[in-house]
């Protein structure tokens, strides 16, 4: 279910809120519950993440077992 983000005219409120469709314009300000509302261009998440560790922060001394 994508999440939408508003902000609302009359209170100037920004707000996010689920939806099952695009079309769907049930969508009511969460704090002054007015319908004036404006949907806004949000960015994505993506599902990598770049601040995982290295594998040459793993060990990789070489060294011998005695």
């Amino acid at each position: 279910m994508p999440i939408y983000e508003y902000r609302c005219h009359n209170c100037g409120e920004k707000f996010e809120t689920f939806q099952f469709t695009y079309g769907d314009s049930s969508a009511i300000c969460v704090k002054c519950g007015s319908g004036n509302i404006e949907r806004l261009m949000s960015g994505f998440a993506s599902g990598s993440n770049s601040a995982s560790p290295s594998a040459a922060s793993c060990g990789g001394g070489g060294g011998r077992f005695s």
